[in-house]
């Protein structure tokens, strides 16, 4: 039996969510969000999550979203909460007849990605503007669940001419010996990805940008995916195996860990 999601602590606009202030995420869905893991009042790449958070804002509403406004309400919800470490969304709506974002801020238990080698079943879906991290994505979320009731772990969306794109909740990347190649297709840029890229440049690997599609799968060695809550490597896409490189999977993991802490 799958164990519930513990019930977020909610706050809206600097305070603690009432019963009216959560009908604007129930009735007013579109917006955006970032996630992020907070250990010890800190975040790795918050400087990326703010301007994720405000370039989504005035792309969506034509209304920019303050960076550390919303430093302060992250920093005010986890003290509300009564934690330092924690899994925080900061989501962004625009209720009818507002003229600025309403923040919401969401506090859950820390979590970090099961290492365990993931299943991915591709599927053809691509996310309308996916650049933009938003909530309520129905072909995301439906293609995910087939894919879990075939045995899968995650879905791996594809664009027309079986384009690798993203996983239906990760950043894909692959090894092909001697550089990390992301798919170079409409993708969300996520933070733990862009992280990876930023430090495999300053140790001096390469990282690339490359169309990938499903018949090129059996030219790489390997394949792993990221999201805010760390990385684990591929095990199988549809019938294509991988081999688990744990040298490479170790060296990504030193990047990750190595990536400094910002202080909320």
């Amino acid at each position: 039996m799958t164990t519930p999601a513990p019930v977020p602590y909610v706050e809206i606009n600097g305070h603690r969510a009432t019963e009216d202030d959560l009908r604007i995420p129930a009735f007013a869905g579109y917006g955006h969000f970032t996630a992020m893991q907070v250990r010890d009042g800190k975040v790795r790449g918050l400087a990326l999550h703010l301007a994720r958070l405000d370039s989504a804002s005035r792309e969506l509403f034509d209304q920019p979203l303050a960076g550390e406004h919303v430093r302060g309400l992250i920093r005010h919800a986890l003290e509300g909460a009564g934690v330092r470490d924690a899994s925080v969304r900061v989501h962004g709506f625009l209720p009818p007849g507002d003229t600025a974002t309403t923040p919401m801020v969401t506090v859950r238990p820390p979590a970090q990605m099961p290492t365990a080698p993931k299943s991915l079943m591709s599927v053809p879906y691509a996310r309308t503007a996916p650049h933009i991290k938003r909530p309520g994505d129905f072909g995301q979320t439906y293609y995910g669940l087939l894919a879990g009731r075939a045995g899968f772990d995650e879905a791996l969306l594809t664009a027309p001419g079986g384009v690798v794109t993203e996983g239906s909740m990760t950043n894909i990347g692959f090894w092909d010996g001697a550089s990390v190649v992301w798919p170079d297709a409409p993708v969300l840029t996520g933070i733990t990805m862009t992280l990876l890229e930023n430090g495999l440049a300053q140790a001096g690997r390469t990282s690339e940008r490359r169309s990938v599609t499903l018949e090129d799968l059996g030219a790489y060695r390997a394949a792993f995916v990221t999201n805010s809550q760390g990385m684990a490597p591929v095990l199988r896409i549809d019938d294509t195996p991988f081999t688990v490189d744990e040298e490479l999977m170790k060296q990504l993991g030193q990047i990750y860990e190595d990536a400094p802490w910002d202080t909320v």
